[in-house]
């Protein structure tokens, strides 16, 4: 097998026996990286000088017989919102493009710590939103199964990195699916523990609600073991769970004999119809677990459209406090997708902002009966395969659902993974979700439909040399303004409010956008008694 597809477990076990040099290893990767890596645009920072000196240390330190376990001399990949100490972390965006942290986020120091080699920092979209946008200094990443497509977002430099074999893990964040979705559509697996389980010190904030930092890899087992890791608790971040650490590689049997597992069928059936691809790779997926002798039965969660609802509305509040003041100063630093999407939280009011905590509790409440009759349930990934580049629009955001967000609204771990590709020979995948802190089980029914079927056996066809064929850069195009006079000016009102300064161009995106963000706050207005209390509420550490 070619060095840069083995896996983490592969490569660790070669260099645990010292049949494999780390050195060796990590040239191999640069000199693929080198080649290839100019179609993907995964990287933005590639740190190649820093990776080959922690190599050789890795080398010594297990020649010395200092062997740290099976992350020593592993290369991995950081999204460029993890703060790594003394290298640009830019958050692909153009207001943090000089940001050089003087220390490394908790999950950077751990990796580091267990002797993993730093490649570089991933793209990412700007500051883990919007989508793949072509106004901002660097360009979006490209997917390695065909580079006209999209890797989906946002840890979308992660996914290209792990698909292409560029490094063996990488850390994403999933606020409302960013781990999942590119996981999804890049063919691997992605894994968003549960909230709290893995610290977000360092990790520049979407939304504080629903952050979640999680691995990237091309197997199970590989998540596994980077998330042994990364999981245990962090007293610098105010969210982070003080809970016992299992073994998770230890929980991988390969043996769901009896497991109960919930199909979420109507999710991807009935309520945001997934396309006969999805619907078939799911009846084929359900019969694999059935077969290796799960017990499989339909259960109703809440309809999708209510969790988008209540993250959106929690969320973009969130991410537009956090850059409100570069939004009032310096708006066209940023690029027009993501103005796109955080401008309008300046229509949600105080009220629907508590409104939606409060929803939120009552959708945790609610999973309880749902946990006590299945062990894990099971739903459609992120729907593939991956759309062309050309085909996103920014305007869609705030009308639509999303397969992923329930599970960053329910916090408890949520796994994608692939199961099969389309005729066009795009990576499809479902999803494998469990109760709070129960990542073995997950893990393990994972493992197991993984070991159960062919995917893991088929890699993107990567070829050195093709030309980078990228775009001209261009920002997306100014909707047409249909909203109507009054609205008009109750929306451009509540911007001036807000202490925005917006132009002709920016305020038209608010106009767009402000039909959805009206009906959204209007669903979440359905009456609720007076003692449902927010789901963020003040306890004393």
């Amino acid at each position: 097998m070619d060095m840069h597809f083995l896996t983490i477990a592969d490569a660790a076990r070669q260099i645990e026996a010292k049949s494999l040099s780390p050195v060796d290893l990590v040239e191999a990767l640069l000199a693929r990286i080198d080649a290839i890596n100019p179609q993907l645009d995964a990287f933005i920072t590639l740190t190649g000088e820093q990776a080959l000196a922690a190599a050789r240390n890795a080398e010594a330190e297990i020649a010395a017989g200092r062997y740290l376990g099976p992350l020593h001399g592993i290369p991995f990949g950081l999204k460029d919102i993890y703060n790594s100490a003394g290298v640009l972390t830019s958050g692909h965006s153009r207001t943090a493009k000089d940001h050089i942290p003087d220390e490394d986020a908790t999950t950077t120091a751990r990796l580091r710590g267990a002797g993993g080699v730093l490649m570089g920092k991933l793209s990412t979209h700007e500051f883990a939103h919007g989508g793949p946008s072509f106004d901002l200094p660097w360009p979006p990443a490209r997917n390695p199964w065909n580079r006209d497509h999209q890797t989906g977002g946002s840890s979308s430099g992660s996914g290209a990195a792990v698909a292409a074999g560029f490094l063996f893990g990488a850390m994403g964040s999933d606020t409302g699916g960013s781990i999942r979705n590119p996981a999804a559509l890049c063919g691997i697996v992605g894994l968003k523990p549960t909230y709290g389980l893995v610290s977000r010190y360092g990790v520049m904030p979407n939304s504080y609600t629903f952050d979640h930092a999680g691995p990237m890899t091309w197997t199970v087992e590989d998540a596994a073991i980077m998330l042994q890791t990364l999981a245990g608790h962090d007293p610098k971040d105010p969210a982070s769970a003080k809970v016992s650490i299992p073994d998770y590689r230890a929980a991988l049997t390969g043996d769901i004999r009896g497991i109960k597992i919930g199909v979420v069928r109507h999710f991807w059936e009935e309520d945001h119809p997934a396309n006969d691809e999805v619907c078939a790779a799911m009846d084929a997926a359900i019969d694999v677990l059935r077969g290796l002798g799960a017990t499989c039965e339909d259960v109703r969660m809440e309809p999708m459209q209510a969790y988008y609802d209540t993250k959106v509305t929690i969320a973009e509040s969130e991410l537009f406090s956090v850059h409100r003041k570069a939004l009032m100063e310096q708006p066209s630093d940023f690029g027009g997708d993501f103005l796109a999407r955080v401008l309008p939280a300046c229509l949600i009011s105080g009220p629907d902002y508590v409104e939606a905590q409060r929803r939120r509790r009552l959708h945790i409440a609610r999973m309880d009966p749902i946990y006590a009759k299945h062990d894990i349930l099971v739903t459609a990934g992120p729907y593939g395969p991956a759309p062309r580049l050309d085909s996103h629009r920014t305007g869609t955001f705030f009308y639509g659902s999303n397969i992923a967000t329930p599970f960053d609204v329910t916090g408890g771990p949520a796994l994608a993974q692939c199961n099969g590709f389309s005729k066009s020979g795009l990576p499809l995948s479902l999803q494998f979700v469990g109760r709070p802190f129960d990542e073995t089980t997950v893990l393990r029914a994972a493992d197991a439909y993984e070991k159960a079927t062919p995917f893991r056996d088929h890699r993107p066809d990567l070829q050195p040399g093709l030309s980078p064929d990228r775009p001209a850069p261009f920002a997306p195009p100014t909707p047409e303004i249909t909203l109507d006079a009054a609205t008009q000016a109750l929306v451009a009102g509540m911007a001036k409010r807000a202490g925005l300064s917006l132009n002709e161009r920016n305020l038209a995106f608010l106009y767009e956008a402000a039909p959805g963000v009206f009906a959204m706050a209007d669903r979440l207005r359905e009456p609720i008694t007076w003692w449902d209390e927010p789901g963020n509420t003040f306890n004393f550490p």
